[in-house]
């Protein structure tokens, strides 16, 4: 299976961040292109691979699939045996309900606390929308760990799909040095300790 992942720049993407963790957990061959974000060709470029025009976007042999999550699916659905979502019923509805719900919303710390693996200061405040967001955020680690039926430093014991898709999170809450409690920042040295993802943190942090 040929797999060509599109991404945007290491240091800033967070969406694209997530499906190639992913990747990195198959332990599969696959290749990647980055495509500079904020330059005067980005949209061009990326139009000639995505037809949405965003990234991510992942070329295989079943055409371009476009968006993190929908990546994520496909390659839970594709290679089953990477256990890329938890076994048991109710952990496996909790971690996609836990990604769901981090795709789809957080949108005052997505913007008030935008990703940057460089970034190493508290911001001048953080406003109420936002602490809401980090709060809901550490509730819903809090009620994965709860359902695991495994034990292990990540959401549900091993890595999975659900810890790629928080890893822009805790890249967030540590540049921005926001105060967690000690369960949470566990969470977030896990994510750092985790070699898939120091790889990307290496790659990002030598971008020009």
């Amino acid at each position: 299976m040929s797999l060509h992942l599109f991404i945007g720049d290491k240091r800033y993407s967070s969406w694209s961040l997530r499906p190639w963790l992913v990747l990195e957990m198959l332990g599969t061959p696959y290749t990647e292109q980055i495509i500079r974000l904020n330059q005067v060709d980005t949209v061009q470029r990326i139009l000639e691979h995505s037809p949405s025009g965003k990234v991510p976007a992942l070329k295989c042999e079943h055409g371009t699939i476009v968006d993190s999550l929908a990546i994520a699916e496909y390659l839970a659905e594709r290679f089953p045996e990477a256990d890329l979502w938890p076994k048991d019923v109710a952990a496996r509805a909790q971690a996609r309900s836990a990604s769901a719900q981090m795709h789809s919303g957080f949108a005052h710390l997505r913007a008030n606390l935008p990703m940057d693996l460089r970034q190493d200061a508290e911001p001048e405040f953080i406003s109420v929308n936002t602490q809401n967001d980090i709060d809901r955020v550490i509730a819903l680690w809090a009620e994965c760990r709860a359902v695991s039926a495994e034990t292990g430093p990540f959401l549900f014991g091993k890595p999975g799909i659900v810890d790629a898709f928080f890893a822009p999170v805790a890249v967030r809450l540590r540049g921005y040095r926001v105060s967690l409690p000690a369960e949470a920042a566990a969470y977030v040295e896990t994510i750092y300790q985790w070699p898939a993802f120091k790889r990307w943190q290496q790659a990002g942090l030598e971008e020009g």
